[in-house]
């Protein structure tokens, strides 16, 4: 927020106010390249590790289900990790494209390189095909099916952006783009889908709606003066009482699909499994003792703290396959 009689054309020129300090695009990177960087949110990385996590937790459930690990499995890892980086960055090179009439007039975003002349509209739509073209290259590697997954997550990632103008609920629409690698990534490795994956992804979907609320705190009186929408808006003083729900889900809903993941009579494994799920209900739970709906640094702290809760199912999963 800016302090009292502040307008989006007090910042410096190419300052973001919600840039981290001290980050390397703006420390390090050429000149020329900053705003598109800046574009793609490179000097933000928790959004790429929320992308991409839903990817490994496929993938390594998907080894637990077959049993098998295969060296293309290390391709479809880092496959998964590029284009991840890439797809993040085309999205939110999108979102800043349909937002461009908006940002200008809100403190926050008004130094975004489209809203600030730094970049072009057609710069900006260059570099989203850009990227996005070269993460379809990646695609290519993988099997059939994952492919026309691939394809078909471009339909949540264009909507996205428009979804806080039509309902109160855009962190679904988040949710329904940002986990979509939790079935690409089993796909690509089973070669079909199947219900422990959908699972899967319906538990991300359940963990957006948890993070992507508290962050959306931060905005709540900027939202309100443009009527933008968003479940932090929705649930106000209520937020704690939805994270919970929203946790509960989770963790539920990733314990099913370790259930069906597991081979039938591999109780050791599944054992171990399912400690992934109650890892990653341990740190939400964590985040919700120290949530503070008022205090906006603790919210992009805790927002930022979802890459570990993701991370800590990751090694469950990948030991349980090794007891199959």
């Amino acid at each position: 927020m800016p302090a009292e009689g502040q307008t989006p054309g007090d910042q410096k020129p190419g300052v973001i106010a919600d840039a981290v300090s001290g980050n390397w695009v703006d420390s390090r990177a050429p000149e020329r390249w900053k705003p598109y960087l800046r574009l793609s949110r490179a000097d933000r990385p928790i959004g790429t590790w929320l992308l991409l996590l839903p990817c490994w937790w496929g993938l390594t459930l998907a080894i637990l289900s077959t049993g098998t690990a295969r060296w293309h499995d290390l391709w479809i890892l880092a496959g998964c990790g590029i284009g991840a980086w890439l797809m993040r960055g085309a999205g939110c090179t999108w979102n800043d494209i349909t937002d461009r009439d908006i940002d200008g007039d809100v403190w926050r975003t008004a130094q975004r390189p489209i809203p600030s002349g730094q970049v072009s509209l057609r710069g900006a739509i260059l570099w989203m095909c850009a990227q996005a073209l070269v993460a379809f290259g990646i695609l290519l590697t993988f099997n059939a099916a994952a492919i026309g997954l691939g394809i078909l997550a471009l339909l949540p990632v264009a909507v996205y952006p428009f979804a806080k103008r039509f309902t109160w609920w855009p962190q679904v629409f988040l949710g329904l783009a940002f986990n979509w690698g939790a079935l690409l990534a089993w796909t690509a490795h089973t070669g079909a889908l199947a219900w422990p994956a959908v699972a899967l992804y319906l538990a991300g979907i359940a963990w957006t709606l948890f993070y992507d609320t508290i962050y959306a705190h931060q905005d709540r009186e900027d939202d309100a003066l443009i009527g933008v929408k968003s479940t932090a808006r929705l649930f106000g003083a209520r937020t704690p009482r939805w994270l919970r729900r929203f946790l509960v889900a989770s963790v539920t809903l990733m314990g099913l699909a370790v259930l069906g993941a597991a081979p039938r009579g591999e109780i050791l494994a599944l054992v171990i499994a399912l400690g992934g799920p109650l890892a990653f209900g341990w740190h939400m739970t964590w985040q919700l003792q120290r949530l503070d709906l008022e205090d906006h640094g603790r919210l992009l702290t805790l927002f930022r703290a979802n890459r570990d809760a993701g991370l800590l199912a990751i090694p469950f999963f990948a030991l349980a396959a090794l007891f199959v």
